[in-house]
């Protein structure tokens, strides 16, 4: 079942270093798309080629020039709460502890302190933080604040999360490990996620389906379903088939002589 509809979407903004405004630079053009609930999309291409302006549309951070993203069957409009945002950065409040963070949405609204705190230790749980609950995101690494992040966006029991790159800064360890905890957490809350990066082999670590999209302006090359078993090993013949494929698409373009 469709969850989330991109149909025909371009997005035009003004050229900076035009100061009158008269010139437009295309981030996107015609890009249509079809999730699924419960699916794990990875948007993947060259950086500038608009995957986060994709998805801060369908966040409802930005709105296209043309065509229009749809989640459970509404066009987006605004921000809401069907929909949560995980950052390249955790965005953490430093003077908050673990519990107080991931509950923060949930005090904003006037929840009792007791409820609130009873309801983030579920997710806290879930992201397996459980013990960390009063520490401050300065005494935890950068995974772990990631972890919160995570918890804070699932806390909101949204029908899809959205992830910009978000283990982009940690090393390549760490990331292994994220991969496999957001797979766990992914098939344990049964969410739909939509997650940009520009690694290949994070996208086929991680996703049902890649997006792999041209270079600026952003189109869609190729939706590729990925039937590998998990846990996913990177150095299977089946593995490298879709990253060589991949790679393919990916290469640039010959010049051609004049």
């Amino acid at each position: 079942m469709t969850l989330i509809t991109i149909d025909h979407v371009s997005r035009l903004f003004n050229d900076p270093r035009d100061r009158k405004g008269n010139t437009t630079v295309k981030a996107l053009d015609d890009i249509s798309l079809s999730v699924g609930r419960n699916e794990f999309l990875c948007l993947l291409g060259p950086s500038g080629c608009g995957k986060s302006t994709l998805l801060n549309m369908i966040a409802g951070f930005d709105k296209p020039s043309s065509g229009t993203v749809s989640v459970g069957g509404q066009v987006v409009t605004a921000p809401g709460s069907d929909r949560g945002f995980v950052f390249q950065q955790p965005t953490l409040m430093p003077w908050l502890t673990v519990w107080e963070n991931v509950a923060f949405h949930l005090t904003m609204r006037g929840m009792d302190k007791r409820e609130s705190r009873e309801k983030a230790q579920r997710f806290i749980d879930m992201v397996r933080l459980t013990g960390f609950e009063n520490h401050f995101p300065s005494e935890l690494s950068g995974g772990m604040n990631q972890r919160v992040g995570i918890a804070r966006a699932l806390l909101m029991n949204p029908e899809v999360i959205l992830m910009d790159e978000p283990f982009g800064a940690l090393d390549e360890q760490t990331k292994m490990e994220m991969h496999a905890e957001l797979v766990r957490i992914w098939r344990e809350s049964q969410s739909t996620i939509v997650f940009v990066t520009h690694g290949i082999d994070e996208s086929l670590a991680l996703g049902t389906h890649v997006a792999v999209m041209s270079a600026r302006p952003g189109r869609i090359r190729e939706l590729l379903a990925i039937d590998l078993p998990r846990p996913r090993d990177a150095t299977s013949p089946q593995f490298n088939d879709y990253k060589r494929h991949i790679l393919q698409m990916l290469r640039p373009e010959a010049a051609v002589p004049v």
